[in-house]
């Protein structure tokens, strides 16, 4: 079962991808989710202002797969809580 993160991370990019949150796992590549560039932006920006967090554009660039932004994601919080 998801985390709760990875839930809402999930939930963000069904709802601006505009597909069903069950089609959205961990696993799939933004390529498989069809997420061009653009929408890698615009999802980026809405995870921003989901989880009150700003992801470095260097390590944006870098993400892939909804894993990894769940994974970057995640070690932002834990560095804004430090």
């Amino acid at each position: 079962m998801p985390s709760e993160l990875n839930a809402r991370v999930i939930a963000v990019i069904a709802r601006m991808q505009k597909i069903p949150v069950d089609s959205v796992t961990l696993d799939k590549t933004f390529q498989e989710l069809n997420i061009d560039s653009l929408d890698g932006i615009n999802i980026m920006f809405e995870v921003e202002n989901e989880f009150g967090i700003e992801i470095p554009d260097e390590e944006a660039r870098q993400i892939r797969t909804v894993r990894q932004m769940a994974e970057g994601i995640e070690k932002l919080l834990a560095l804004k809580q430090a």
